[in-house]
């Protein structure tokens, strides 16, 4: 008789989630090798392969996207089950960063999902320009955090990649300046170089008008009109529209990465809590919000 073994489910959702059979192998502690048998010996059982392979990585098929929600389910309730059983629900600390571009929503999102599962754990939670997120995990400043990079490594989840597009206001005509006036990022991040080494490339002349440590103040800057920024796509709206004048676009990947120190199972499910939340549609409230304020300190306001 086939039967769906929950170690292979596991071995698939943790495949599926990090977009590559190495990802997958890493965030269960498994060998690369060992996690690929477990993947055949499922299709096998299934009679259907269950990822398509591309140049990056792996996506699941048709049939792979039915058994997503399953593999979650049957995983979810037998990990609560066994802590339930045991009485040993998860505690600790862990310190996390989320840019404040992404904030408002997701971390709602990930720290309701998290509290409801693990009311034990005490969070600290960075609300920051992420581009400080990468050397806080190599000090050990942070534990996990989730940040745009231009290429993700080995190491990293990936959560979305987008496309970055120059943009202004639709009633602003800012390709028709001689000298485009832009919005850009006022310290070391990596999107402010690329917008800088587009203009340059594209031989379009420019003047810095406004710059902010913030996404939140460089999308305002062109939502005012003043001036024209490197957008993510995320960002558009009606009274936005790509730049005639600047098509060339770029692209960026949002990354989960942990530091060296950001192991167990605290770190385990706040991952699977940070991928549920980018997973959800923008417009889709998460779970209850509301969460005991005592539990979680936050270094800094998020607007």
């Amino acid at each position: 008789m086939r039967r769906l073994d929950s170690d292979l489910l596991r071995t698939f959702l943790a495949v599926a989630e990090t977009g590559s059979v190495t990802g997958g192998a890493r965030r269960i502690h498994r060998s690369q090798s060992a996690a690929s048998l477990q993947i055949r010996q499922l299709e096998e059982i299934i009679g259907q392969r269950v990822f398509r392979r591309h140049g990056r990585g792996v996506t699941p098929t048709a049939i792979g996207e039915r058994l997503l929600p399953v593999a979650r389910r049957v995983t979810a309730s037998l990990d609560t089950a066994l802590a339930d059983l045991l009485g040993e629900g998860l505690r600790g600390k862990l310190r996390i960063g989320i840019p404040d571009d992404h904030s408002r929503i997701a971390l709602a999102r990930i720290i309701a999902d998290f509290g409801s599962r693990h009311p034990d754990v005490e969070l600290t939670v960075h609300c920051a320009l992420g581009a400080g997120f990468e050397a806080a995990l190599a000090d050990g400043t942070l534990d996990i955090a989730v940040f745009e990079v231009p290429e993700p490594s080995d190491r990293d989840d990936v959560l979305r990649r987008g496309a970055l597009t120059w943009m202004a206001r639709r009633d602003a005509d800012l390709d028709n300046e001689e000298i485009l006036p832009v919005a850009v990022f006022d310290r070391d991040c990596w999107w402010r170089e690329a917008a800088l080494a587009g203009l340059e490339a594209a031989n379009r002349r420019y003047r810095v008008v406004f710059s902010s440590e913030s996404a939140i103040g460089v999308r305002s800057a062109v939502r005012a009109g003043i001036a024209a920024g490197l957008l993510g796509e995320f960002d558009g709206h009606d009274e936005l529209v790509p730049l005639s004048s600047m098509r060339a676009r770029t692209f960026s990947w949002l990354v989960l990465r942990r530091s060296r120190a950001g192991t167990g199972h605290v770190a385990d499910a706040m991952g699977d809590a940070i991928r549920r939340a980018f997973r959800a549609d923008e417009g889709t409230p998460g779970a209850d919000p509301r969460l005991q304020a005592s539990r979680i300190e936050t270094s800094k306001n998020c607007q």
